[in-house]
């Protein structure tokens, strides 16, 4: 069993950055593809960005390409969220996911097995 604990989130105003840290409880992150994934109240939870275990391949919606960059040190066992430029609609809840293997990513939130308990993040305009 993994526990992941994301932190980093806070309030900020449009155009500002955060960085999320998600922190897993053991080194078997470094055999996990990982993933951010962000909700918003009556929403379905959305996909943000992926990598694979070895830092090999990363994936990311549309609407943060460009402002959000996906990374990982196996070694501190963590796994961040560099967030730049954000925008109002970027206001969510946050959460880490792991999934059981190194690759490939996926961007589905079925396809992720161990799940932090989120963060909370809020741009304001």
């Amino acid at each position: 069993q993994v526990q992941l604990v994301e932190s980093g989130g806070g309030l900020v105003q449009a155009g500002g950055s955060l960085r999320l840290s998600c922190a897993a409880s053991d080194g078997s992150i470094g055999s996990r593809a990982m993933a951010w994934f962000r909700q918003v109240p009556g929403k379905a939870r959305e996909f943000v960005a992926a990598i694979s275990g070895r830092s090999t391949s990363t994936s990311y919606i549309d609407s943060v390409k460009g402002r959000f960059t996906i990374s990982r040190d196996n070694a501190k066992k963590t796994v961040y969220l560099q967030m730049n430029s954000l925008k109002p609609e970027d206001t969510a809840v946050y959460y880490c996911a792991a999934r059981n293997t190194v690759s490939p990513i996926s961007e589905t939130a079925g396809g992720y097995n161990y799940w932090g308990q989120g963060t909370q993040v809020t741009v304001s305009s």
